[in-house]
């Protein structure tokens, strides 16, 4: 799961300064997520997957499939 947050942001040339601005926490606090020293809150995934247009199940490892659900 880590590698697929800090892999979304570098194919986008994004710093964790800019995520972490996106998710209103530190750049301290967003680096412990991509490096896995800190658990994600399930509010911060929801935020993560509507930015990248990507599923949760994606971010988590859960699949493979990186598009989004269609919205209902």
């Amino acid at each position: 799961m880590y590698e697929r947050i800090r892999n979304l942001r570098e194919d986008r040339d994004l710093r964790q300064v800019e995520l972490a601005k996106v998710l209103n926490c530190s750049q301290v606090c967003y680096s412990n997520y991509e490096i896995g020293k800190r658990d994600i809150p399930t509010e911060a995934l929801i935020k993560l997957a509507r930015y990248y247009n990507t599923s949760v199940d994606y971010l988590l490892g859960l699949t493979d499939e990186p598009r989004a659900y269609p919205r209902r």
